[in-house]
């Protein structure tokens, strides 16, 4: 009889969320852990939105050192820059965007990449740059790699995830229980000491925070464990219906250059020497005699005029088509043509002509990059940036303020159940954030087996 009027009771008192300790707990600890991360992806972030200005204030020097007169064929600048490079094959010629402007040829030697530009008058060697030491691939691959490949690709996705929690549970302990829209929707800058930190971070986080939401889903297909899922998924059933055109983990930048995709769940060098293979493609089965129609192509992407920056590939076999495509960074302005050795446009590919998912993803890489709808959307990445650098460096401050030295100091553990429905959300993004997932279950064994041994673990 006791045990049967007690089922009910224990059955109601069963939590369904947890309370605002446990929130504050689990806000803690996430924070500790992403926010070193997260102020640097706003610094590099910032840095890549303004990359082709960037990029051409680097070379200004080399445009500058161009000779005035009748420029060269294409095809005996390209032989000027095979030149400076032994051994190498030609991969790419970037088109100019301006008169006086050095050629950017691309050729490959080994597992590199060389940038050579040429003077387009005298054939002369202005300058030569390993592809991926450029500003631009330093700042792309320490933004979402770590600058140590697919680990840390690994590394940047979990912080991503771990980014997610620390939004969701933010928010609830930001929910307002009390009325007045100071410290609650506007920051109470004439406050001072705890408060006008705590409304900085609060305040500010709240305001950014879907933005940064969609920052965050944006940037998954370039992770190597989410983006290798989606894209195997996606060829699976089909959809993908035209080359991939975004990096998935760390993708060999020839294979990146030439535009070729790369399979998902491969290591570093078996990515290299499939894209080897897969190119035949234009590196080692290409002829040691570059192919001839690089002059009449050139014409022709002249007249296309394709957005900038544009590239021409050679064909990958004897015989195939020229391949020509604009890299524009506002993916919906993308376009792709197949142009034979003497110039005839055979077939062009649109931004609209690719499969649904692509589209989603090239408009959510366009919006991540700052590009998708011009210059509202770089200021508005640029500010929720800025934004978010100071609602991190509030939270950094908050916490020494609190911390007693030689202490860490976290919210105390709440003697409250996790509840139900928090571990049905918890589940779902742990499927759908594997690295989320997977942490979770190592803090949950962690927390069953050693957490007796360990305090900091409870």
């Amino acid at each position: 009889m006791t045990q049967n009027s007690r089922s009910p009771r224990s059955a109601l008192s069963r939590p369904v969320w947890p309370d605002r300790a446990m929130l504050w707990r689990w806000h803690f600890f996430a924070g500790l852990f992403c926010l070193p991360f997260v102020i640097m992806l706003c610094v590099t972030g910032s840095l890549y939105l303004f990359k082709p200005q960037i990029e051409t204030w680097l070379d200004r020097d080399i445009d500058r050192a161009v000779a005035e007169g009748t420029p060269r064929s294409v095809s005996a600048q390209r032989d000027a820059a095979l030149a400076a490079v032994p051994g190498g094959h030609f991969l790419a010629l970037e088109m100019p965007t301006r008169a006086r402007q050095a050629t950017r040829v691309l050729v490959e030697h080994g597992a590199d990449v060389a940038r050579v530009y040429i003077d387009p008058v005298s054939l002369r060697v202005l300058a030569q740059r390993d592809e991926q030491t450029r500003f631009e691939r330093l700042v792309f691959r320490l933004h979402g790699q770590l600058l140590i490949g697919n680990w840390g690709s690994v590394i940047m996705e979990m912080v991503a995830s771990w980014t997610l929690v620390l939004i969701v549970t933010g928010l609830l302990l930001w929910w307002p229980r009390r009325t007045g829209i100071g410290g609650t929707v506007l920051p109470r800058l004439g406050a001072k000491g705890r408060v006008f930190w705590r409304d900085l971070h609060a305040v500010g986080g709240v305001w950014i925070s879907l933005v940064l939401v969609l920052f965050l889903v944006s940037g998954l297909p370039w992770s190597f464990v989410w983006g290798s899922a989606f894209s195997a998924v996606e060829s699976r059933i089909g959809r993908l219906v035209s080359v991939q055109d975004w990096e998935i983990g760390a993708v060999p930048i020839a294979a990146t250059i030439s535009g070729h995709a790369t399979m998902p769940g491969m290591s570093d060098s078996e990515m290299a020497g499939m894209s080897m293979d897969s190119r035949s493609e234009a590196t080692t089965a290409q002829p040691a005699i570059p192919p001839e129609g690089l002059d009449a192509v050139y014409e022709t992407a002249r007249r296309l005029a394709f957005p900038a920056p544009a590239l021409i590939t050679p064909p990958a076999t004897a015989g195939a088509p020229w391949r020509l495509r604009s890299d524009a960074q506002n993916r919906p302005k993308r376009i792709e043509a197949s142009v034979t050795a003497q110039g005839q446009v055979t077939h062009i590919t649109r931004f609209a002509d690719k499969g649904l998912s692509d589209r989603l993803i090239g408009y959510g890489v366009a919006f991540h990059e700052g590009h998708l709808f011009g210059v509202l959307n770089l200021l508005l990445n640029l500010i929720v940036a800025l934004l978010l650098t100071l609602a991190s460096i509030a939270a950094l401050i908050l916490w020494l303020r609190r911390r007693r030295p030689g202490h860490l100091d976290a919210p105390r553990a709440s003697p409250r159940r996790i509840g139900w429905g928090a571990l049905a959300v918890m589940g779902l993004m742990g499927v759908l954030l594997p690295e989320l997932g997977v942490s979770l279950l190592l803090l949950a064994l962690a927390n069953r087996f050693l957490s007796g041994r360990f305090s900091a673990l409870r």
